[in-house]
């Protein structure tokens, strides 16, 4: 069985990700607008246990069966990538991805990602000038992971006042993908601060510890290599790129 065949499973038990979201009973609230795959609002539930009134949490459930037919992706692999990202901003410290697992829910095996409450008014575009550090992490990050479709509307203001990436599907194809609105950086340098965390990054990926371990159950082999590569890409030569290639923007753009 390939990779792309195997069951959406995995063993992500990081201190980050909040135990309702890791295995709380998900009960479905409703599907979210303005999504190209089935995306549901959904409450994560723990039951009550002597001493523990158990909790809640609301999640944002994306079925594996529910994503659409990419040509350029393997099918049903979107949801293994939202993790992966999730795996790359724990690795790095940055940017705010929220804690995503991989796990059975009432549609099926997907990905379930901790909802964060947002401003719905402001994107990227809104909110660039007045948070310019958090968006050269993001746009480091992008970079990165190779994110084929950084929209505006992927970058959040959260009600506790901090920037959110969301919707990283398209990420970590071992072709060059990069499309993304934030290019105003191009040329300029990435802070030391950011390349000294990748380049812990890259050891702890050359090392072949945990990291590298869990992308591996998460990317085919020839992803992982393009992103240890990208990693040292980015270490040797730290300055944001210009935009390459025919399709450097999303449509839409928000």
């Amino acid at each position: 069985m390939s990779r792309d065949e195997r069951p959406l499973e995995t063993e992500l038990t990081l201190a980050h990700v909040p135990p309702e979201i890791e295995a709380g009973v998900l009960e479905l609230v409703g599907l979210l607008p303005n999504s190209s795959n089935y995306t549901f609002l959904a409450r994560a539930s723990l039951p009550a246990r002597q001493g523990s009134d158990g909790g809640q949490a609301l999640a944002v459930y994306k079925p594996q069966r529910g994503e659409s037919p990419l040509w350029d992706f393997p099918e049903g692999s979107l949801g293994r990538r939202e993790v992966a990202a999730f795996l790359v901003s724990v690795a790095l410290g940055w940017p705010n991805v929220p804690p995503t697992v991989l796990r059975e829910g009432p549609e099926g095996a997907g990905s379930v990602q901790l909802f964060v409450p947002f401003e719905p008014q402001e994107h990227y575009f809104t909110l660039n000038e007045r948070f310019p550090d958090s968006f050269r992490e993001i746009a480091a990050f992008d970079l990165l992971v190779n994110n084929a479709d950084r929209k505006g509307g992927h970058c959040l203001l959260g009600e506790d006042g901090r920037i959110w990436a969301i919707d990283h599907g398209v990420c970590f194809h071992e072709e060059p993908k990069l499309r993304t609105v934030i290019w105003e950086f191009m040329g300029e340098p990435i802070p030391q601060s950011l390349v000294d965390d990748v380049g812990s990054f890259a050891e702890s990926l050359a090392r072949g510890g945990q990291p590298c371990e869990q992308l591996g159950g998460l990317l085919t082999d020839a992803e992982v290599a393009a992103l240890r590569r990208r990693v040292d890409d980015l270490v040797a030569s730290p300055s944001y790129p210009p935009p390459l290639g025919e399709r450097p923007y999303p449509w839409p753009p928000i």
